[in-house]
């Protein structure tokens, strides 16, 4: 028993510097809601013509009113400007 409670100890003695270290640092998930608050935000994303033109690739004009999104698309992810499925899918003719 007397082995059992050394080891123990030995244990929390080695991973006690460990748990202490971890308080201090970031981890993601633990409060999804939160945003850190070093966390860099972006402030502006410019789109020049370049940018529209690789967005609208493969729509012929006039653009449908239901491209507007465009205009207030940021720099999250989105699909719709990168080349999706190959073959009969490809109705943009990304690839």
């Amino acid at each position: 028993m007397r082995a059992v409670s050394k080891k123990l100890t030995i244990a929390v003695l080695v991973l006690l510097p460990t748990v202490l270290q971890a308080q201090e640092l970031f981890i993601a998930g633990v409060h999804p809601g939160e945003r850190p608050a070093n966390a860099p935000v972006v402030t502006d994303y410019p789109k020049d013509a370049a940018w529209f033109e690789r967005a609208l690739h493969g729509i012929t004009e006039p653009h449908p009113d239901s491209l507007r999104f465009l205009e207030s698309q940021g720099a999250w992810f989105t699909p719709f400007d990168r080349p999706g499925m190959t073959g009969p899918y490809d109705i943009r003719d990304w690839h």
